[in-house]
């Protein structure tokens, strides 16, 4: 079976893939990689790829997605299957950079729960009976990784280079997943992102936003296990399989 390598969101830890590393370590080895040492994406990246199998699925939710497509650029050979969720491969738009700034001067003066909870985590889910919940783990993980990895990863994303001829020269079995309700990363770029990886799934999932993985496990998890079949027989890789497009 081909490992799976698990790369986080934003401020988020292991606990964020707790529902799949439950489904899918029964199956095959689950390595979870933090994205905390490092201040751009490049170097992540290469910091994965020291930690990493030889050869391994690649899976990513928003900053993880983004990590894992500079994972997919620095070594193609080594990625069997590639799994992109609620993430972005396009830079910075100067808005959003310009956002940053305050945010990390908050962070700086020790005001990480209030950026979390009231400026951040607000627009990431849909409604829910599990919301609320999810916004408390959500923040806690945060607050568990402290203000230095805040500032780290807010500057890896402001500088982060644009992804999308990565992509285009994605020749493996890859998943393209996000909510409906996804306001950060909405359905129309992942809809661009299908475009560009020939041969790739495209799911949305319904009554999800950002995080699919913890709002809708059930739902995500078989997306997953559907995309790692292709990565374990590689019956269909680009080239090989046909494209598909679903809504749940």
């Amino acid at each position: 079976m081909t490992p799976l390598l698990l790369l986080p969101g934003m401020m988020c830890d292991a606990r964020l893939y707790r529902h799949q590393i439950e489904r899918f370590s029964t199956q095959r080895t689950v390595q979870f990689g933090p994205l905390t040492l490092h201040e751009d994406v490049q170097s992540l990246a290469s910091d994965i790829l020291r930690k990493a199998p030889t050869e391994f699925a690649l899976c990513g939710l928003s900053m993880g997605g983004i990590v894992a497509m500079e994972v997919q650029r620095q070594t193609p050979e080594r990625v069997r299957g590639l799994a992109l969720l609620d993430t972005n491969p396009l830079a910075e738009l100067d808005s959003v950079k310009r956002i940053r700034g305050p945010q990390m001067d908050k962070v700086r003066a020790g005001r990480l729960l209030e950026v979390m909870r009231d400026e951040m985590k607000p627009n990431y889910l849909a409604e829910g009976d599990s919301r609320d919940d999810i916004l408390q783990l959500c923040v806690q993980m945060a607050l568990d990784l402290g203000d230095e990895v805040f500032i780290r990863q807010s500057l890896a994303l402001r500088e982060r280079p644009d992804q999308c001829d990565t992509l285009r020269a994605v020749a493996v079995p890859t998943l393209i997943l996000c909510g409906k309700e996804d306001r950060l990363c909405p359905p129309d770029r992942h809809r661009a992102m299908h475009d560009m990886v020939r041969g790739s799934t495209l799911a949305i999932i319904e009554h999800a936003g950002h995080l699919p993985v913890l709002e809708q496990p059930a739902k995500t998890n078989a997306f997953l296990q559907a995309w790692l079949q292709a990565c374990d027989s590689s019956e269909l890789a680009i080239g090989c399989g046909s494209s598909a497009s679903a809504s749940t």
